[in-house]
């Protein structure tokens, strides 16, 4: 066992000063050579660094590393194996003695131990080529998100701490297949010290977290659900990282990941910022956002808190942070030409800013989606009000039309929604449990026929009441209750009706493929649109008011039969009609709405309907 020393090509180290680097974790981190272990980190202002791990009795003297000019360490331990555990000693700039996790590590201890674990990363089982070549963006395609929690999905013993991808595996592609849902968005799987921070509060940025299983396993997991038609999407922390002083935080013993100034590096989470105008940092991030796509097969990451990034501290009277916004542009930009333009850049963005998914050569920051949390907020806010006062704001249903396309929008009911004493989605609704009900069923017929693509957080396909706690499975018994058992049923025809008609996704985002019918019948609180396929065209009521309404006229955009695909007053779902039978509605030629043709249907109270017609 002895420590070794290699001099480094500089320009395989160019890119990555330079800021450009999305591969940094080919050079950094330690990597399997011949008889040993390669272990390489970057800290310009450390006095000296030491691998310590169980390869050398964790002895400081053993394994010292050199550095060169640039301020990469590095060493090579023969000896060292697979699966062996170390850490970074290092003789801080600030004259403290510290032991750090590796930046670069690809595993790391389970909590609430935190050594890094030196990780063979080459895969044979993977079977899904056919899927990488020909997944995309799916500006075109139905995009209908199921947003997860690994940890508390479903576990079969409440007592078990961590359930593994292997248990859950099969049951999450069955459920998926039924609901239609074409890609599951895992929060994030980078290694994190806190259960109770989702994930959102990251150290291992290039390491999987150990509480679900092994690498390999993550990438079964993938592999699996590329098999079964579905894609991954990833949830990436970009913007903050955890404090503890094991991991990046002063990691030399000067600011090295985050800025200097306290103001600017202290977030509203009690987490540090990432200083995203230093080349280094945006190398880090670049090349973890990477290597997720890169190594484990992932089709797209939606990015956290970018508003954070966007503002100064988050806040817009701060001014834009020009140098995270350039950072965002490069990103996404070089992760594009990395892989073909197929790869889902999403952002969670709550401002107003202009041109997130806009493409970065044409200076936007270059994400394909932006969350629209203005759309969810407003139409929560109005389903939450008493039907008497809901006329005085009409507008929380209408306005988001009115901004739609300045974007590329996904409609997101995520996890935020239904913690910290919000409520769940269904009991945000007005009234009693019934109520509650016919209003959420309402409510989902408008998500899915509204342009966007879709996102729901697990649970709310299945009219969970009780807000998610990340320590519990989803009711799943809940399943045993008709209410429940029912709009579990509407939500997976809802999911099949969005899938296989490309009036709801194909162009999504071209006005020409939506219209209101009526948008202004405040004292009724009804709402009414179309939506224009290839093939056929679909007309969407919905009526949030106490009242049904009989014999009700609607305007249409073209003669034939009008045959009724989905009302949620059906006993099916739970509703009061019995009779489930499509009702054909033959068109009048009589002008209503700026429409040529008319309809006239009975409109039940806290209800919504879907009518198609062929052209």
């Amino acid at each position: 066992m002895y420590g070794g020393y290699i001099i480094m090509d500089q320009r395989k180290t160019k890119a990555f000063f330079e800021g450009r680097d999305i591969h940094a974790y080919n050079i950094f981190g330690a990597h399997l050579e011949g008889d040993g272990v390669r272990f390489r980190v970057y800290a310009p202002n450390a006095k000296n660094i030491s691998v310590i791990g169980t390869f050398n009795n964790w002895d400081d003297q053993a394994s010292k590393m050199k550095k060169d000019k640039r301020g990469i360490w590095e060493c090579f331990v023969q000896g060292a194996k697979n699966q062996d555990s170390y850490k970074y000693r290092v003789w801080q700039a600030n004259g403290e003695l510290v032991d750090k996790m590796d930046p670069y590590a690809f595993y790391s201890e389970l909590r609430p131990n935190t050594a890094s674990i030196i990780s063979d990363l080459s895969y044979d089982g993977w079977t899904d080529k056919e899927w990488l070549n020909q997944r995309n963006k799916g500006f075109d395609s139905p995009v209908n998100i199921y947003e997860m929690h690994v940890g508390s999905w479903k576990k079969e013993d409440e007592n078990e701490e961590f359930v593994q991808y292997h248990e859950i595996e099969k049951d999450l592609i069955e459920h998926c297949k039924k609901h239609h849902f074409t890609h599951v968005e895992v929060m994030p799987l980078c290694e994190y010290p806190f259960d109770g921070s989702w994930g959102y509060q990251c150290t291992g940025y290039f390491s999987s977290t150990s509480r679900y299983g092994t690498n390999h396993e993550l990438m079964h997991f993938v592999n699996a659900l590329h098999e079964a038609g579905i894609g991954v999407i990833m949830d990436f922390v970009p913007v903050h990282f955890v404090k503890d002083n094991y991991a990046l935080g002063m990691f030399d013993g000067t600011p090295l990941y985050e800025y200097a100034k306290p103001e600017d590096a202290n977030s509203e989470w009690g987490t540090a910022n990432f200083d995203l105008w230093k080349e280094e940092v945006r190398s880090f991030l670049m090349s973890a956002a990477n290597f997720w796509i890169d190594v484990y097969h992932v089709d797209g990451l939606r990015m956290d808190a970018i508003s954070n990034a966007i503002f100064w501290h988050g806040n817009k009277n701060n001014g834009v942070n020009e140098g995270a916004c350039d950072f965002m542009k490069r990103m996404n930009h070089l992760l594009n030409e990395e892989h073909q333009g197929k790869i889902m850049l999403i952002a969670e963005d709550s401002s107003d800013f202009p041109n997130v998914t806009k493409p970065s050569y044409a200076g936007g920051l270059g994400f394909d989606y932006k969350w629209d949390l203005g759309w969810m907020n407003d139409t929560l806010s109005y389903l939450k009000r008493d039907p008497i006062y809901r006329k005085w704001h009409h507008h929380d249903i209408t306005f988001s039309m009115a901004y739609f396309y300045s974007e590329r929008f996904i409609l997101p009911f995520s996890h935020d929604e239904v913690v910290h004493g919000k409520a769940t989605i269904v009991d945000k609704m007005w009234g009693s449990y019934e109520d509650k009900f016919a209003q959420a069923r309402a409510l989902y017929v408008y998500m899915f026929a509204h342009p966007g693509k879709k996102l729901n957080f697990m649970g709310n396909e299945i009219g969970q009441l009780r807000e998610w706690d990340e320590q519990k499975s989803c009711d799943w018994f809940l399943l045993d209750y008709p209410m429940h058992d029912a709009f579990k049923h509407l939500c997976e025809d809802l999911g099949k009706i969005y899938t296989e008609n490309d009036a709801f996704f194909n162009q999504d985002y071209d006005p020409s493929r939506f219209c209101w019918i009526d948008a202004d019948n405040v004292g009724q609180n009804t709402f009414s649109f179309i939506r224009r396929g290839s093939k056929k065209d679909f007309v969407i009521i919905m009526n949030f008011s106490t009242n049904p309404y009989d014999h009700q006229q609607f305007g249409v955009p073209c003669k034939g039969k009008y045959k009724e695909i989905l009302n949620t007053e059906w006993d099916k779902y739970n509703g009061n009609l019995k009779d489930h039978t499509p009702q054909e509605v033959q068109a009048m030629r009589l002008a209503r709405h700026n429409q040529p043709y008319m309809i006239e249907v009975n409109v039940p109270s806290f209800g919504a309907m879907i009518y198609e017609v062929e052209k």
